[in-house]
């Protein structure tokens, strides 16, 4: 079965495409949610600035220059260093309370009439520390000037930022977690038909999925597929049963016709013709009989033999052993005797040639290549291990697809056909494939059924 790359599943497109679409309204919510925070945030800045200098003005209009000033030394007093600013100067300049000695260079002084500034941004020292301030000349020409840092906004805005970043970041994560576990989920379901279809094309009409159907859609689907075999395998049964009743029926009267025609006499060409114009209908009608034979046996692996596998292993491996030598290597054999399975002696021999070949072409002097037959159940297991470089992990996934190599193997002789051979043979023999993890190297396991004892010395 061709199995999808999770990588190039449409589900998985799918589902990181809505999830994506959903990631950019979320963040577009949340830098309209801190663009509207950073706005309060200025005007509640710009609110507290304007309320203190209205309140020291309320203080000059009622009590004058003294208490004013004693108000500003309290209030600077109190602050706690480098939070707020105030100043008051004289109609000359002079600086009369506060806590700064000079009005700042970025904030101009006032002039022409102008008795109050709008809230403004500046740096003190320039270039450092940043306040926002608001500045008023009360009556009498006394330049008074209140100012808060940016520092709290400016922090809570930037752990306003830091935050949708990590929400950011984790709905990017679950947005793949999620795409991930939906598009898995959907594959399985997708696996299960495609399995179905895969013995179908072998040619098991009757095959079916196991369990019961779920009732969504892949329920429907796997309910529609099942009706449709099961139409396919009466119309293939109703063809077969007709094809054996015209056999059979026509057979006889065919066999008759050529009895009288032995009777005829005075026509010996015209006789000859006509029986064998007979007997190649007679053998159209006995082939249709063996196809009708041969679906009949199928799954009884036909052509297989009772077989000792320690001995076809062991006669294997000493032809490859001298290779292995030759090239540095250390090659190992563990076959306990009279291992005896169901096969093809040939077929297997070639599927030991290839992965003994394979071990042997990618290890390195001084590696080791292992044939070990390990019985275990109701299988015998044919490993055949290396400690060499193994295979890439991205590669594992297709091992066993036709004309997969490995990008650093290109200089290495082959067409990536050995394994995919080898997969083949085993599925002839109803052998099951694994690969053992192995700290280094690579390593195939090929479990086959194990022979009755009753059919090994048949």
């Amino acid at each position: 079965m061709r199995r999808v790359p999770l990588a190039r599943s449409a589900s998985l497109r799918l589902t990181l495409a809505i999830a994506g679409l959903i990631l950019f309204m979320a963040v577009m919510a949340m830098a309209v949610q801190y663009r509207t925070a950073a706005q309060a945030l200025e005007r509640q800045q710009a609110d507290l600035l304007q309320s203190d200098i209205d309140s020291f003005a309320e203080l000059y209009d009622q009590r004058r220059i003294p208490a004013l000033r004693q108000a500003i030394a309290e209030r600077a007093a109190q602050t706690p260093q480098g939070r707020a600013l105030y100043l008051l100067q004289d109609r000359n300049g002079r600086t009369l309370a506060g806590n700064l000695p000079d009005w700042p260079e970025d904030l101009p002084a006032m002039a022409g009439g102008v008795t109050e500034a709008a809230p403004r941004v500046f740096s003190l020292p320039p270039g450092r520390a940043e306040y926002t301030g608001i500045a008023r000349v009360l009556p009498g020409g006394f330049p008074l000037l209140v100012a808060r840092a940016t520092t709290v906004t400016t922090d809570t805005l930037a752990e306003m930022r830091g935050t949708i970043l990590w929400m950011a970041l984790a709905l990017l994560g679950m947005a793949a977690l999620t795409g991930g576990f939906v598009s898995r989920l959907v594959l399985r379901r997708i696996d299960r038909v495609n399995a179905l279809a895969d013995r179908v094309a072998a040619g098991d009409l009757a095959a079916r999925l196991p369990g019961a159907r779920s009732a969504d859609e892949f329920g429907a689907l796997e309910d529609h597929v099942h009706a449709m075999l099961d139409r396919i395998q009466n119309l293939n049964a109703a063809t077969n049963r007709l094809s054996d009743a015209i056999a059979h029926e026509l057979r006889t009267p065919l066999n008759r016709i050529q009895q009288k025609l032995d009777q005829l006499e005075g026509q010996p060409e015209l006789v000859g013709e006509i029986r064998a114009e007979l007997r190649g209908t007679i053998r159209i009608f006995d082939a249709l009989l063996d196809i009708s034979g041969a679906l009949a046996e199928q799954g009884q692996r036909p052509g297989l033999a009772p077989l000792d596998l320690s001995r076809t292993a062991r006669e294997v491996f000493d032809l490859y052993e001298p290779v292995a030598e030759d090239r540095g290597l250390s090659c190992r054999i563990e076959a306990p005797p009279g291992l005896h399975i169901l096969g093809d002696r040939s077929l297997l021999a070639q599927l030991m040639s290839n992965l003994l070949d394979n071990a042997i072409k990618f290890c390195a002097p001084g590696d080791t290549v292992t044939l070990r037959l390990t019985p275990q159940g109701a299988r015998h297991v044919l490993e055949v291990a290396d400690t060499g470089p193994g295979v890439p992990e991205e590669l594992r996934a297709d091992l066993f697809e036709r004309f997969t190599r490995a990008a650093r193997d290109r200089d290495k002789a082959g067409h990536g056909l050995g394994l995919a051979l080898v997969q083949a043979i085993a599925a002839r023999h109803g052998a099951k494939l694994d690969l053992p993890p192995r700290p280094k190297g690579f390593a195939i396991a090929i479990a086959f059924h194990k022979l009755d004892a009753d059919l090994i010395d048949s």
